[in-house]
């Protein structure tokens, strides 16, 4: 659920009321109705098509509030793919979910009738119902689709043909197909894409593929004007499928594959992180500490599934494992009632954007340089001297932090199924949110943490620090530099913990420090050791990704990159609790204020 879905009459798509139907139009009300078949009829209604025939056959037993008892079925706006009349025969396809669930599987239909209307009549009737349809969405789109042959469990392929490419084809779409071969191919394709033959790079892949599409766009030398032109949009095929659950609210490849030909172009900030002379597009995530470790440092027990993440989790948790470092920060905004109250800011200037999004969510500077590579940095890179610490500059000293238990840096909300880290993420507010926790709190108290995630709590938690920042440096001073692990022997790594302080290196390099007894002996003790020492080198992850563990510094950019969202703004999560009550009381403020105006102007005049 996406909190602008009240706007939508309740319903969770924005497609609702698009033919603009009025009941006591009389002239109207016969232009939305067309006589097909015997003794049946399709009427345009501010929901949907209404199917009155008693030969309907559909096996779903409720839709949009009808039963079975009756002779009329609706489908709604959101489920209709096209149409079209032929012979004096009209076809519509549309989608019905197998199940009557949100996150439902859809399978592909059509509706075919004799029309004894006129051909003018039905071809008035066809556009008002794609109208209604597709709303503001571009139609017929133009699709360059990246497969990855071994996301998730090596089926990206089949899906692909059997859930995906019929729903395309049946929207009309225009469709060039090929699987990545390699690491980084998808770089390549992005990077050499004509961005005026193609509107969408869909990935059918885990989040691994878009970041690597992102970052070929923004290799071009007109690296603005194709992140602006070219969408790029995740068909969910792998086991991290993060951006289609913050855009789509799925992770269902045949209902992802619905909102894309629905979607509605959205801009989005992107980061970018930069190491050495290195610079990287970050579309989704940055973290060092327990959740990049839980998900890197279990690489080498795959075969665990979905559950390496959590043993991984809990091995460090038991062990109270720190990541010390050293931050500055950029901060845009500090306490979690601000940041409610910027949520709600945001959602209230959505609210009034009936058609396109505020002009305040529009980078106009990005908008004057469409034709330039990607936008110079303004923070410089972590090569440079940090900006003077005072108020202007809104930057923090580099400070040491100790006990750091999780650096977590979204620029979206979920980043996973179950997990909205960021549920006050906004995909275009020129900001990213900084989860800063401890790693010294109580067993007990990181466990329940974890719990919160999921339910909604994690954000209030007395022991998370949240911040909305535009800004980050950090250096390590943990773990060891991949160059140097490469250049030690077996016997060297073993030892780290003791030789890293006889090191002349300029950066100090100490192994994550932990308090954690003994694991028990035999088979989990192996287990336990086998996750462990893989922190012979700390982990940095970008969009789920590994990146060098080197010191990082990374910057937002407002609007730079391009996607198709189902509600234009936000992301698929009701918001940080309370955010409502933030809303409310402003406009009662704002009621009052207004109120207060009008009685000096009485006094004045």
């Amino acid at each position: 659920m996406n909190p602008l879905s009240s706007q939508c009459g309740g319903h969770t798509d924005p497609f609702t009321d698009a033919a603009a139907l009025s009941e006591g139009d009389h002239d109207n009300i016969l232009e939305s109705t067309l006589p097909v078949g015997d003794d049946a009829s399709l009427t345009l209604s501010a929901d949907g098509v209404i199917v009155t025939d008693d030969g309907f056959n559909d096996s779903e037993p409720r839709l949009c509030g009808f039963f079975p008892t009756t002779h009329a079925k609706t489908i709604p706006f959101f489920h209709i793919l096209n149409a079209q009349l032929l012979n004096n025969t009209i076809s519509i396809h549309y989608v019905r979910p197998k199940r009557p669930k949100a996150n439902s599987k859809v399978r592909l239909r059509t509706l075919i009738y004799p029309v004894s209307a006129s051909a003018d009549a039905a071809e008035r009737w066809i556009a008002r119902l794609l109208d209604g349809a597709y709303g503001i969405a571009q139609r017929s789109k133009r699709i360059k689709v990246l497969i990855n042959p071994f996301a998730g469990a090596t089926r990206s392929q089949v899906i692909y043909n059997k859930q995906i490419a019929p729903l395309f084809e049946a929207a009309g779409c225009q469709v060039d197909v090929e699987p990545t071969k390699y690491r980084g191919h998808a770089v390549e394709v992005a990077r050499d894409i004509d961005v005026e033959a193609y509107d969408v790079l869909a990935c059918a892949s885990g989040d691994g593929l878009p970041m690597e599409c992102f970052n070929g766009l923004g290799h071009k030398r007109n690296a603005m004007e194709a992140l602006r032109k070219i969408a790029v949009v995740q068909l969910p095929c792998g086991t991290g499928n993060a951006m289609s659950w913050n855009l789509n609210g799925t992770d269902e490849p045949s209902l992802a594959a619905l909102c894309i030909i629905k979607g509605i172009r959205t801009p989005i900030d992107l980061a970018s992180v930069t190491q050495g002379n290195k610079r990287t597009l970050s579309f989704l995530s940055q973290s060092l500490g327990i959740v990049a470790e839980s998900d890197l440092g279990t690489e080498n027990i795959r075969w665990m599934g979905d559950f390496r993440f959590t043993f991984g989790f809990l091995v460090r948790l038991l062990g109270k494992t720190l990541y010390p470092i050293e931050y500055a920060v950029k901060t845009e905004i500090e306490s979690k009632d601000d940041i409610k109250k910027h949520y709600a800011c945001e959602l209230s200037h959505l609210k009034h954007a009936t058609e396109t999004l505020p002009s305040s969510h529009m980078n106009k500077e990005l908008e004057a340089q469409s034709g330039s590579g990607l936008p110079p940095l303004r923070f410089g890179t972590i090569n440079d001297p940090l900006p003077p610490k005072d108020e202007n500059s809104g930057w923090t000293r580099l400070e040491s932090y100790p006990n750091l238990g999780n650096f977590y840096c979204g620029n979206m909300c979920w980043m996973a199924a179950d997990a909205p880290f960021f549920p006050a993420s906004l995909p275009n507010d020129g900001m990213l949110d900084l989860v800063t926790i401890d790693g010294d709190v109580s067993r007990l108290k990181a466990f329940k943490l974890m719990l919160a995630v999921g339910n909604g709590t994690f954000f209030d938690d007395e022991i998370v620090r949240i911040r909305k920042i535009s800004a980050v440096r950090v250096i390590p001073r943990f773990g060891r530099p991949m160059e140097e692990i490469s250049s030690h022997s077996l016997q060297d790594q073993a030892t780290t913990t003791s030789s890293s302080n006889d090191n002349n290196n300029d950066t100090t390099t100490i192994s994550p420090t932990s308090t954690a007894p003994k694991p028990p002996t035999g088979l989990l003790q192996r287990l336990f050791a086998k996750v462990a020492s893989s922190g012979k080198t700390g982990f940095f992850s970008v969009d789920g990704e590994q990146l060098p563990w080197q010191p990082f510094q990374v910057e937002i950019h407002r609007g730079l990159g391009t996607v198709l969202s189902r509600t234009p703004g936000v992301y698929q999560y009701e918001g940080p609790r309370g955010w409502r009550d933030v809303e409310q009381q402003q406009n009662i403020q704002q009621e009052q204020g207004e109120g207060a105006v009008g009685q000096m102007g009485s006094v004045t005049s």
